[in-house]
């Protein structure tokens, strides 16, 4: 366990610059490698949706959040993906529930290319013809969502197992809500949610921290900034789900199965509560385990069939999801396992299988300058390093996952959603 701790260790080392400005900049060298990713993000997602800027109260409707994030890339003067051409960066970006992150790719022009995103992101542009055009290019992408089974399948789950948290919410809204959006919200968005001191800046890959901090000084992020007041708003959720059942029809070759559980948001010690929530995931259902083995082999789930977590403020929930013939038997067989572990305690071989397992994710992600920079941003984002969830999960024992057991995955917090092929004509 010391030798995969040094490992990690090394393999997550960085340097780490706080600006007079308020960013926090965190730079992994790479010696040997041809390419640079470069990620820069802000802890601004599709759930905040209601939040007082300078006293003064904003709500926004769903899909804000990824609304500016299409939005961003354009400027007076031309638009970004036009600029990175020039440089050969390959440009995108991404909204969550609770980030929103700008990245590039690089192999040459690496200055270049971080004075571009720096810059598109440091000075927004928004009016209201811009904003119709966009309206009506994420209106398709809606559409497109629309079709998609796993797409709906989280929402309609979290539909189930959420009244008011708005991770209920598309993350890129609807068209109806999205027809709301006006250049003040966009700006009320970036002065509350754009403060460098908000975000973090990650590059990883053949850099120098000199580079990206000279590139942060061209672009004015090393003096200092005055923040605006920021205070989010949540509304109460309650301990049991909205509802327990939901049920529609699309276009999908097969019926699909999804079975939530809606449990205590983790707080302070979320990053351990994070670990603890897949490690229970890979144990029920995992493809090393007996349900995951039979359903497999009974032919009633295809190779997809898994589980997730969601967690962000003031919410968490496990999800296990999965195409199926016969949905409502495969449900009955993952309820039934559940209740089976939460008696007999979890297997001791598995428990430590499963363990490894996630050692060697979290060494696959830092082999690659984007792997490096993405877990950087995450880690940062949760107020957490990688060192620190690779300690938490050396420490994690099976007798607390047996006791997490007794109040985790209750039936009664369960919620089950299935889809449906449509009818034939």
């Amino acid at each position: 366990m010391r030798e995969i701790n040094e490992t990690l260790s090394r393999a997550a080392a960085c340097e780490k610059t706080v600006l007079p400005s308020g960013l926090t900049v965190l730079v992994r060298p790479m010696p040997g490698y041809g390419s640079v990713h470069a990620e820069y993000a802000t802890r601004f997602g599709s759930i905040d949706r209601d939040f007082v800027l300078d006293g003064k109260p904003v709500h926004l409707p769903a899909g804000v959040a990824h609304f500016l994030e299409h939005k961003m890339f354009e400027s007076e003067d031309g638009d970004a993906f036009s600029k990175y051409a020039k440089t050969g960066a390959n440009a995108n970006a991404f909204t969550s529930f609770d980030q929103t992150c700008y990245v590039f790719t690089a192999t040459r022009q690496v200055d270049e290319s971080l004075d571009i995103l720096l810059s598109m992101v440091g000075q927004p542009y928004f009016t209201e013809a811009t904003i119709q055009k966009e309206q009506g290019i994420i209106g398709q992408e809606i559409r497109m969502y629309d079709d998609n089974p796993d797409w709906r399948m989280l929402f309609a789950l979290c539909g189930c197992l959420y009244e008011n948290h708005p991770i209920r919410s598309d993350i890129a809204g609807t068209v109806e809500s999205i027809a709301e959006i006006t250049p003040e919200m966009l700006y009320a968005c970036t002065d509350a949610f754009y403060d460098p001191a908000n975000m973090v800046l990650a590059v990883a890959g053949g850099v120098t921290t000199r580079q990206v901090l000279d590139a942060c000084a061209r672009a004015g992020l090393d003096k200092p900034r005055t923040p605006h007041k920021v205070q989010r708003i949540q509304k109460p959720e309650g301990p049991l789900p909205a509802k327990t059942r939901d049920q529609f029809r699309m276009s999908v070759s097969k019926p699909c199965i999804g079975v939530g559980y809606k449990e205590a948001p983790l707080g302070e010690n979320r990053v351990r509560g994070e670990i603890l929530c897949d490690l229970l995931g890979e144990l029920v259902c995992g493809g090393m385990t007996p349900l995951y083995r039979r359903l497999y082999d009974e032919g009633l789930v295809n190779p997809g069939f898994g589980a997730e977590y969601l967690s962000v403020e003031g919410c968490c929930c496990i999800l296990f999801t999965g195409e199926s013939d016969e949905p409502e038997k495969v449900r009955t067989l993952l309820l039934e396992e559940i209740e089976r572990i939460r008696r007999e305690g979890v297997d001791e071989e598995l428990f430590t299988l499963c363990k490894n397992q996630m050692y060697g994710e979290m060494l696959e992600a830092l082999e690659s300058p984007t792997g490096a920079a993405g877990a950087l941003v995450s880690n940062y984002l949760r107020s957490s390093t990688l060192e620190e969830g690779v300690q938490l999960l050396a420490a994690l024992t099976k007798q607390e996952v047996d006791a997490a057991l007794q109040t985790m995955l209750l039936p009664e917090h369960s919620a089950t959603v299935t889809i449906l092929p449509q009818e034939a004509e």
